[in-house]
């Protein structure tokens, strides 16, 4: 094919291949695009197996705008061939899924098998009969792989650090939300590529991440949680116990003590009160007054939450029982902190 006398090659594709990140082959399509132009992914192949007259590749780029065509205002997409013409364009919207994921799809699925005895193709020859039985049912099929697609895609995502699916269920939304964090933090760590210790460090940022966003979600649970009964007890006016008293005298000595050595001379908390210088476990004791024994009791669960918690507080990586246990007393915290809020006893 020429225009303006120049011939159109595969080299023309070499923009939208660079920014490819994904690709998933459908019954091993063996196309020169694929196999020349789509080999610096960020992942390896992936295979999908489809019903056997069916062949194609789904791939995704980094970013939506990078499907868009120059100087006009159309979308690569997902386009269906058959017998090697172009018989729907973007046939994703005949089969949509509302996902995040399906606005950086683009590739070719070829299903041969639409051209028989029977006409299925519209007036014109382009597009085919919405309510062709054969066509549905391959809709039908195609959208179950578009479904498998889209879950592989977040899990690609989040793999090399960038936002995947922020409506897929997989994960729940604190840890979606505690990756995206430590992704953004961990960047600033990224060193040059030249750098003899560049795999090693890279390596390291990943061994952390799955412990990351467990940290990063605990802590949140913990400054939520802590704060939260400190507003408790000032609006209800509950009196310091002795003891309270005593404990966060002691760490009032010990940030005195320490901001003299580190040459500290601004005030750093906030609020220099002695409830901003006590823990979950005082802060529970000066709310339950009943016997822990008899009744669901917040200091009870406090002296259970306080190694995990103080752990986490020097940046520690829990063990998997640890990370369980922190999980357990966790919600019951919670369960017994909401009741609190609300009014009850």
């Amino acid at each position: 094919m020429f225009i303006n006398d120049e011939l159109i090659t595969l080299d023309e594709l070499d923009g939208l291949a660079q920014k490819t990140q994904f690709l998933w082959n459908i019954n091993k399509l063996d196309d020169p695009y694929i196999n020349e132009k789509l080999i610096n992914l960020k992942s390896s192949v992936k295979h999908i197996e489809m019903q056997k007259n069916v062949k194609g590749f789904i791939a995704s780029v980094e970013k939506p705008s990078h499907l868009k065509i120059v100087t006009t205002e159309d979308r690569v997409g997902v386009d269906l061939f058959v017998n090697g013409r172009l018989r729907e364009r973007n046939i994703l919207k005949y089969i949509p899924t509302s996902r995040l994921a399906e606005n950086y799809f683009y590739g070719q699925i070829h299903f041969d098998n639409m051209d028989d005895d029977k006409d299925r193709f519209a007036t014109g020859r382009e597009g085919i009969v919405a309510d062709d039985l054969k066509y549905k049912r391959f809709l039908e099929k195609l959208r179950k792989v578009i479904l498998k697609i889209l879950n592989d895609w977040d899990k690609l995502r989040l793999n090399i650090k960038q936002e995947g699916d922020s409506e897929n269920p997989r994960i729940s939304r604190k840890e979606r939300a505690s990756r995206g964090l430590y992704n953004a933090v961990s960047s600033e760590y990224d060193i040059p590529k030249k750098s003899e210790n560049k795999k090693k460090v890279d390596k390291w940022v990943d061994d952390l991440s799955s412990d990351a966003a467990f940290n990063f979600e605990s802590y949140a649970e913990c400054f939520i949680s802590e704060n939260l009964i400190r507003k408790y007890i000032k609006e209800k006016k509950i009196p310091l116990t002795t003891q309270a008293q005593r404990e966060a005298r002691r760490w009032i000595q010990e940030e005195i003590r320490s901001k003299g050595v580190g040459n500290i001379s601004i005030n750093i908390r906030r609020e220099k009160t002695d409830l901003n210088y006590l823990s979950m476990a005082d802060l529970a004791n000066l709310n339950d007054k009943k016997d822990p024994a008899k009744y669901a009791s917040l200091a009870r669960d406090a002296k259970e939450y306080k190694p995990m918690r103080d752990a986490i507080a020097h940046t520690a990586l829990l063990t998997d029982l640890a990370k369980r246990k922190l999980t357990t007393v966790y919600e019951n915290m919670k369960g017994r902190i909401k009741t609190l809020l609300s009014g009850g006893n």
